[in-house]
């Protein structure tokens, strides 16, 4: 197996990222607020009605890594699903927000809801065997964070530029329309993402790939039983809770707390461009230190500039744009070093074992991130809704000094707090170089 990869095919593989950026980052960051302040859904429905189909995804990834593993095509297991899925993925997100008025909040309630499920259905079967192919393109221990370095480096410019313009989109255009303009823009965005991997990956190498024996079950409990591993994912799933609740706040706090619809863009820009900047940075430190130590130094920095967000209710809004893009700097190191951990401990697994699990193993990893992106908003649903948000049709409320307290809050220390909380399971993780590359 080759293992020193190209640039194309560091490139290659990396533009999957457009995909997963644009479809992780725009819901998560604009169905609530369509929820709340367009189809006026009050909080609490509005945050399960995001949660359902990520929920949904958590039992379906293990089942998506399963099919993949024992998928035989001459392009490989995983690659004929980055089409086979990713094209509907498109079209489903468009139509999430091109939902008709008809005056009947349950009706469009359930629109949204059904065309989400279809949407998380097919990201299912594209994202997990796209996290699966580095432990099959190469078995180098630091190739894989050289690979996952051009990966997150894309998935940082992408975030900034669907988080920043989806906002900008929707309030050129203004109302309904606004979100539906959106929707369908975003849906391009995906579709390119999905041509971009699919073809960038023809010249990638692809290692034997052995499906594993036993049945689902069987491999889940297996799987479940690998020390580093479920740390690991702990460790992320945690993170991921954080990081949607951050998110999910994003546009609430511009519009609520800092008054300034457009502020929505510049939290973007000052969350995603040092993520963007210093993930080579990262990588370099995880050279030098390990990963494991370079990723409790990123939570530690994306816990700091998560708290400090707190000064909100009170500091200029340039201090929340700087405790903002303290969290972006944390942010790409806790997206570098996990995702190049994750195929280390498959590879140890498929090397202890004799049986290649690896579509299992990012099923399961996968229906963690989501479970964890789709708690976030669903947290700050569940916080908003103590606070008394008051839910409207045209976003033009006044609401009260303890909805706006409890934006801030879901926004900073809820994130901080949930960040720390998760180094508990971090700090016992054990695989290094000398153990992967054994």
């Amino acid at each position: 197996m080759t293992q020193t990869l190209t640039r194309g095919v560091r490139l290659g593989y990396g533009s999957g990222s457009v995909a997963t950026g644009a479809f992780g980052t725009v819901p998560g960051l604009m169905l609530l607020p369509y929820l709340t302040d367009s189809l006026g859904i009050a909080a609490l429905w509005a945050g399960l009605i995001v949660f359902l189909p990520k929920a949904w995804d958590v039992v379906l990834n293990p089942v998506a890594g399963r099919v993949s593993d024992r998928t035989v095509d001459p392009r490989g297991p995983r690659r004929p699903w980055l089409l086979r899925a990713g094209i509907p993925l498109a079209v489903a997100f468009a139509l999430i927000f091109a939902g008709p008025d008809v005056g009947s909040t349950v009706a469009e309630a359930a629109w949204v809801l059904v065309f989400f499920l279809a949407a998380a259905t097919a990201y299912a079967f594209f994202q997990v065997p796209y996290v699966a192919m580095p432990a099959e393109i190469t078995s180098s221990y630091d190739e894989r964070t050289r690979l996952m370095t051009w990966r997150v480096a894309i998935l940082a410019l992408t975030i900034m530029l669907a988080g920043a313009t989806a906002p900008l989109i929707r309030n050129q255009v203004g109302g309904r329309d606004g979100y539906r303009v959106m929707g369908l823009v975003m849906a391009g965005v995906i579709l390119l993402g999905v041509v971009a991997v699919y073809r960038g990956t023809r010249q990638t190498p692809v290692g034997v790939v052995e499906p594993g024996a036993g049945s689902l079950r069987e491999q889940l409990r297996i799987v479940a039983g690998a020390r580093d591993f479920r740390l690991l994912l702990t460790t992320f799933v945690l993170q991921a809770l954080a990081t949607g609740c951050m998110l999910a706040g994003v546009d609430y706090l511009a519009t609520d707390v800092l008054d300034s619809t457009g502020a929505s863009t510049v939290l973007f820009v000052c969350f995603v461009a040092p993520a963007l900047l210093l993930t080579p940075v990262w990588a370099r430190v995880g050279a030098r230190v390990g990963k494991t130590r370079g990723y409790l130094l990123s939570s530690l920095v994306l816990a700091a500039g998560a708290a400090l967000a707190f000064s909100a209710l009170e500091a200029p809004a340039v201090v929340v744009f700087g405790a903002t893009a303290l969290v972006g700097v944390g942010y790409a190191g806790c997206q570098v070093f996990p995702l190049a951990m994750l195929p280390d401990a498959a590879a140890v697994d498929a090397r202890r074992t004799g049986s290649n699990r690896a579509g299992v193993y990012t099923g399961v990893w996968t229906a963690g991130e989501t479970l964890g992106l789709a708690l976030g908003p669903g947290l700050f649903a569940l916080v908003l809704a103590i606070g008394g948000y008051v839910s409207s049709t045209d976003g033009d409320v006044v609401q009260p000094e303890s909805a706006v307290t409890a934006i801030v809050l879901g926004f900073s220390l809820l994130p901080a707090a949930m960040t720390l909380l998760s180094l508990l399971w971090l700090r016992r993780y054990s695989l290094d170089a000398t153990e992967v590359d054994r």
